[in-house]
């Protein structure tokens, strides 16, 4: 799990934390307390907080995701309420996320949020790719993201109104129309936006739930492999590629550019699991598209983080620092890309 952090709310938010939550607990187990509330680190656009439910019986560990005030009126970000929603749809289809506790409701005071169980693992890339103990999960790993996204993208989810629907042309302009707002201009932004213009890849026939951020950070990794997928604010109706495309960014790959797949397997092991799971062969050109846009769009969110530091809307060091990264993008497209229009 994420690293406690220490008095990032100071006490007394700490304490008026403790107190609400334990309201919301006593909801579903009568007497419960709550013990060893701390404040998580990571989850950049949502705060989560780790705690146990104590009863007389048992000790129950859980996590509240709950709204952070920088995104949460960002159009392309559902609200957690919706979100837990579909979490539990997923549980429901098998794929493997944590166990949904409760919705927060407005007399909670607590805002927008939900109580999950917390998963045990790892999310933090160094330890899933260095760590002696995730060495045979890293062989299986690939293979495992192509199983569970192919379950993914099987959910029944034509009655959840509260997601999107983009296609691939959707998803390219409104990108661009993004990137425009921040009057930056990046010629190399500019080449890729180009290049996706005349490879676009025709709508699917059915557009299917996306996960929308499936890569290190947002998967919890034990020894046994993939634990838990987590974080689904960003999930809408598309193009089942993009999740595969978007697990393939070489900045999930944190230095190991030889296995594409989040640094710790190949595309090959990635299809194979995907093929297994759904009966159908991914189409390795569209992927690619995928991987291309996915590319672009982590370069402007990071241009994103940059703008807000720089307008002083966020100054924290995490946002500063990631807004940086945008540059490192340019250098992933242009190798990309370069070879392609030579």
């Amino acid at each position: 799990m994420a690293e406690p952090a220490h008095d990032l709310q100071g006490p007394a938010n700490g304490e008026d934390m403790a107190q609400k939550l334990t309201r919301v607990v006593q909801r579903l187990h009568p007497g419960a307390r709550v013990e060893n509330l701390s404040r998580l680190t990571g989850g950049a656009n949502q705060q989560m907080w780790s705690f146990d439910v104590v009863t007389d019986t048992d000790r129950l560990s859980m996590i509240l995701r709950q709204a952070s005030s920088w995104n949460q009126d960002a159009e392309n970000v559902m609200q957690l309420d919706d979100e837990a929603r579909l979490v539990i749809r997923a549980g429901e289809g098998g794929v493997p996320v944590p166990r949904v506790h409760e919705i927060l409701q407005p007399g909670d005071r607590l805002g927008s949020g939900y109580l999950m169980a917390r998963v045990e693992g790892e999310t933090l890339p160094p330890k899933i790719l260095k760590g002696e103990q995730y060495a045979a999960a890293r062989d299986i790993l690939a293979r495992q993201c192509g199983e569970v996204l192919a379950e993914i993208h099987r959910l029944p989810v034509d009655d959840f109104i509260f997601l999107n629907s983009l296609t691939p042309g959707d998803m390219v302009e409104s990108l661009y129309r993004e990137y425009q707002g921040y009057g930056e201009s990046r010629p190399i932004f500019e080449l890729a936006f180009r290049w996706l213009r005349d490879n676009l890849p025709e709508t699917p026939k059915a557009l299917t739930l996306v996960h929308g951020d499936f890569r290190h950070g947002n998967l919890m990794v034990d020894e046994r492999g993939l634990a838990s997928v987590l974080d689904w604010e960003l999930a809408f109706l598309g193009d089942p590629m993009a999740d595969l495309g978007w697990l393939c960014v070489n900045s999930w790959r944190f230095g190991n550019i030889d296995q594409p797949v989040g640094g710790f397997g190949t595309r090959e092991q990635l299809f194979d699991g995907y093929e297994a799971a759904s009966g159908q062969r991914p189409d390795p050109q569209r992927v690619r598209f995928w991987e291309i846009l996915g590319t672009l769009r982590w370069g402007i969110m990071c241009q994103s983080m940059a703008a807000s530091f720089v307008a002083g809307h966020d100054t924290s060091p995490e946002r500063g620092a990631i807004g940086r990264r945008a540059s490192e993008t340019e250098v992933d497209l242009l190798r990309e890309l370069v070879p392609l229009n030579s």
